[in-house]
């Protein structure tokens, strides 16, 4: 028989804030993250000049430079967020999470950049320096998930979820499936990622990049016919997922219950969307929700403002809800936070739920008539009362996720 999983912690940090209430503040003022980054100046043949960086995140005393030796930024948004989430679960300190019965399921798109441009430089120069015991650590793609298991003891499973965008929803959905199928009672799920010029320039060189400079407020803007790109973000979202009878026999609060999680592969293009196969992801969780569409109140979209991006995914949407759902993305404000954005959007979507309202796009102004048919949220946010949602990425590879939470 499977077992029930539940959210019973939740923390963040993100460019909307570094805990949850003033996270979702920002998205009641309607806020726009993106800055002009003074840093990009220095780069010769880099368009784009915007990002968005975390705020309000503060390193503990005690992560001290031996706590921190084999971490790299990523490392220690994860392990903070982490700690955190483990603090609002009620479960820091708890025997369960070093007893063998806590795994860890976390993503991020690479290892910190610093440290294997470290080890570019021993390879170009022909010299050994700058180099210690923690720089593979710091770089290698399971280095979030490592670092966290490291920092709290665990010796439960361990999930690397390093998928590009969809490293924080698939290190979720993962967690979910573990404790599902009985091989954990509690899972330490999400993603995390840190800012970096080389990751920005990746989508500049592919012309995916907004270029709207002198006006960082009016961009990104998903679903808009006029859009112009992405921006790169930065943060990290970390759930606590636990099986239903040992949360509620514990007394936990329960953010929502995961009831669904489809992901799959589109076989076809390493950067162009495959619509067909993004649909049956979105198909695969409610199979797995064993929900029809229509229940589903809402989707917080991938949204990257890139035009095959939102069509692909607009097309794929219309086409398993054949309604007009409710629809809007969170990187219109947060920028695109790559392995975070999976755990960021999952953690703001269960607030909105939990709270009935809903933010809207920003910088919609006038919807792309070649995207899906769906009910774009704009102007100032939605009321709405509903038991489920769902919440989608997609990454390079062809890496479908979709996540369903219901409201307990």
């Amino acid at each position: 028989m499977t077992k029930r999983v539940v959210v019973t912690g939740m923390a963040l940090t993100s460019p909307l804030g570094s805990d949850i209430n003033t996270s979702f503040e920002s998205l009641e003022k309607l806020e726009n993250c993106i800055e002009y980054n003074k840093d990009l100046d220095q780069y010769e043949r880099l368009n784009t000049r915007l990002s968005a960086r975390t705020k309000g995140f503060e390193i503990p005393q005690t992560y001290n430079r031996k706590v921190t030796r084999t971490m790299g930024p990523l490392s220690i948004m994860a392990v903070r967020t982490t700690e955190q989430a483990l603090e609002d679960a009620g479960l820091l300190g708890d025997e369960i999470i070093t007893n063998g019965q806590t795994g860890v399921s976390y993503g991020s798109s690479s290892g910190s950049l610093d440290a294997i441009i470290d080890f570019y430089g021993m390879q170009i120069d022909k010299v050994v320096r700058g180099l210690n015991s923690g720089s593979y650590v710091k770089m290698m793609p399971q280095t979030a998930p490592v670092n966290i298991s490291l920092y709290f003891k665990t010796i439960g499973r361990l999930v690397p979820c390093s998928t590009a965008c969809t490293s924080g929803s698939m290190g979720i959905g993962y967690a979910y499936e573990t404790i599902k199928n009985g091989y954990e009672t509690v899972m330490i799920a999400g993603g995390g990622e840190e800012l970096h010029a080389t990751e920005i320039a990746i989508f500049d060189t592919l012309y995916a990049t907004s270029l709207k400079n002198d006006a960082p407020k009016l961009t990104p803007s998903p679903f808009d016919k006029n859009r112009d790109g992405l921006v790169l973000g930065e943060g990290a979202g970390t759930l606590i997922l636990e099986e239903y009878e040992h949360a509620k026999k514990r007394g936990a609060k329960i953010y929502a219950e995961i009831i669904g999680f489809g992901t799959n592969t589109d076989g076809t293009h390493i950067t162009n969307p495959n619509r067909e196969t993004m649909k049956i992801a979105l198909e695969l969780a409610l199979k797995d929700a064993n929900l029809t569409p229509d229940k589903i109140g809402y989707v917080n979209a991938h949204g990257t403002a890139t035009v095959q991006g939102d069509l692909a995914e607009t097309w794929a949407t219309e086409q398993v809800f054949k309604r007009l759902v409710p629809v809007s993305s969170t990187k219109s404000y947060t920028g695109h936070t790559l392995g975070a954005c999976g755990a960021i959007e999952a953690i703001l979507s269960i607030e909105m739920m939990n709270r009935g309202w809903f933010h809207p796009t920003l910088n919609l102004n006038e919807i792309d008539p070649e995207c899906g048919k769906l009910d774009y949220i704009q102007g100032q946010g939605r009321e709405i009362k509903t038991d489920y949602i769902m919440s989608n990425n997609f990454a390079f590879g062809g890496i479908n996720t979709s996540l369903i939470f219901k409201k307990v």
